[in-house]
């Protein structure tokens, strides 16, 4: 496990080192923003849809109860922005595009299509790695602040529709805009950042770690997204522990 960790902060260490020439890099890191941003657009639109409005049905019939249902959507805001938005956008990344980089950078290594990159002089770590790492980076918070969207106006409908909340849609989005700071946005966006940095970099990592054939494409596969997501809980309590002095 300490090896893994050396080896992955190595990795990204010359990541970080590359950055400067990223400009080479411009198609393949145009590609590589459309398929984890575009892409990803539909399920992220549904994940955080259903997630505002589960909040809304499960949290509002509580607060209703005791004569706090006005305070339903800073709630639900609340919840999306600093926590789940940053947190599901990242597993689900994790999922559907870390599993694909770590297994085409995996199929790569085994068929020496990465050794013959180092024949060449070129570094396989700008030529395959950056592009990954930075759209990895960038695409995150942009789907985390496509989320937060998304999931309020679903936790909004169904406060409205259902009979048992009954919070009107601009009840609902009042408090919402009186509970939200700036910071309460900029916490889940620095959530993501970090997400985006660690998850891209493990992925790759076990990727070009691959030994033993399809086989060993499948194992890496799991590793990267296991440990991505282990990963995640474990960063987003650090965070929330470290910005916690913050928010008071």
């Amino acid at each position: 496990m300490f090896r893994d960790l050396g080896i992955m902060i190595v990795l990204l260490g010359r990541v970080l080192a590359a950055l400067p020439r990223a400009g080479r890099r411009r198609r393949a890191f145009a590609e590589q923003l459309h398929e984890i941003g575009n892409a990803s657009l539909l399920m992220a639109s549904l994940l955080s849809f259903f997630i505002g409005g589960v909040m809304s049905l499960q949290a509002g019939t509580v607060l209703v109860e005791r004569g706090l249902g006005s305070q339903l959507g800073g709630l639900v805001g609340l919840s999306l922005c600093k926590e789940l938005a940053p947190v599901m956008m990242a597993i689900l990344l994790a999922g559907r595009i870390g599993s694909s980089m770590a297994a085409e950078l995996g199929s790569m290594h085994v068929y020496q299509e990465v050794d013959a990159l180092r024949t060449m002089n070129i570094s396989p770590v700008e030529f395959l790695v950056l592009p990954r790492v930075l759209a990895f980076t960038i695409a995150l918070p942009c789907l985390v602040i496509f989320a937060n969207l998304v999931g309020w106006m679903g936790g909004a409908l169904v406060a409205s529709f259902n009979q048992s909340v009954a919070v009107p849609v601009e009840s609902f989005m009042s408090n919402l805009r009186e509970m939200m700071e700036m910071h309460d946005i900029l916490h889940g966006l620095l959530k993501a950042l970090v997400f985006g940095v660690a998850v891209s970099t493990v992925c790759c990592h076990h990727g070009l770690q691959t030994r033993g054939g399809p086989r060993g494409v499948g194992r890496s596969v799991t590793k990267a997204v296991t440990n991505s997501i282990v990963l995640i809980l474990l960063l987003d309590y650090a965070i929330t522990r470290l910005l916690l002095p913050f928010d008071t």
